[in-house]
């Protein structure tokens, strides 16, 4: 990877007013970057104008405005068709790039897609973050599209950290040579959606479990708070990738197994959205309508009923002063950092 390697840094904004100078400012601060899209995605607040306070007056900076809200995977699109870099990488409103990041990523070689470990963080942690994470082992690796499918699978009872939260830099050429985009409709897996189609034409997508990209997590995040329609059109883009002529039949079976997990999840807020909206006898005559859709929604109810009684991991309590740091990939630190 050529030391003067170029990165559009791309940020779709929705009332990110309160973060989004910290997060450009973070992108600012990369020698490597040397554009920077924000799409402010139809913000009632002063995102754009936040955003422009944080500019650094080196040009790199563009700002574009929809008029409405369009979600995450066509602000994302539009901000790809409006940049030049050979490289893109994804950055959230409310998060941010530690420094250094893109110049340890590629010290990395013979990628497509290249992601490195996240720092989970409260608003607290992320001012601490740039100076407290540890430097972390490189522990290079490729991901295959059978371990990515299976690190989108969440379990219930374990903490949330799946590998589509991973945040890759991505190579134009690859996107444009098997002409691939997010999917505009997605608001929820547009990120899942991309990568597995990549990785299923043969992306090589490496991971390294040294730490640049910070996550604050907040209670009120898009991410937490999915309609159930989003699940509905999630599940259905599984059902676009196993109808495409082009993709590989060995990969149906784990595409398979992530569309019935998603659909599982769909029936059980949809029968709990019918309940509240209409009764329980609208709730039980559409499960009695879909003897499929049964094991997913008695199964869900259950979970959710003994979720109580089941036995929580004990956490040791930090220092006075210590922020939590809470990782997505195992990390071993560096031998002068332990």
């Amino acid at each position: 990877m050529p030391a003067t390697s170029d990165v559009c840094v791309i940020i779709a904004a929705k009332n990110a007013s309160a973060t989004i100078g910290r997060a450009v400012a973070s992108a600012l601060a990369e020698p490597e970057t040397t554009e920077i899209v924000v799409l402010d995605d139809g913000s009632t607040d002063t995102t754009a104008a936040a955003a422009e306070a944080a500019d650094d007056g080196s040009g790199r900076l563009k700002i574009i405005r929809f008029s409405e809200n369009q979600g995450p995977a066509a602000a994302r699109n539009h901000a790809i068709a409006h940049s030049r870099a050979s490289l893109l990488a994804v950055l959230d409103a409310d998060d941010f790039f530690l420094p250094g990041r893109f110049q340890r990523l590629f010290r990395e070689t013979d990628w497509d897609f290249i992601a490195d470990n996240i720092v989970f963080v409260d608003e607290a942690g992320a001012a601490q973050a740039s100076r407290a994470v540890p430097r972390f082992q490189s522990q290079a690796r490729l991901l295959d599209l059978k371990g990515f499918i299976e690190g989108n699978i969440s379990q219930r009872g374990k903490q949330r950290g799946e590998i589509g939260f991973l945040k890759p830099v991505m190579r134009r050429s690859f996107l444009d040579a098997h002409g691939l985009r997010y999917q505009d409709s997605l608001r929820l897996g547009e990120d899942y959606d991309l990568y597995a189609r990549a990785l299923a034409r043969g992306a090589r997508y490496k991971i390294v479990h040294g730490c640049g990209y910070g996550a604050v997590v907040r209670h009120d995040s898009l991410s937490g708070s999915h309609r159930t329609d989003d699940l509905k059109r999630l599940f259905e883009a599984d059902r676009a990738m196993l109808a495409d002529p082009t993709f590989p039949a060995d990969a149906a079976a784990l595409i398979h197994r992530h569309e019935r997990h998603i659909r599982g999840r769909y029936e059980l807020r949809h029968f709990l959205d019918l309940k509240k909206a209409r009764g329980p006898g609208a709730a039980l005559g559409y499960m009695m309508a879909r003897p499929g859709a049964i094991p997913a929604i008695v199964g869900g109810i259950l979970a959710d009923k003994t979720e109580r009684f089941r036995p929580r991991q004990a956490t040791a309590p930090a220092d006075a002063g210590t922020p939590a740091f809470r990782y997505l990939l195992p990390a071993i630190p560096e031998p002068d950092q332990q």
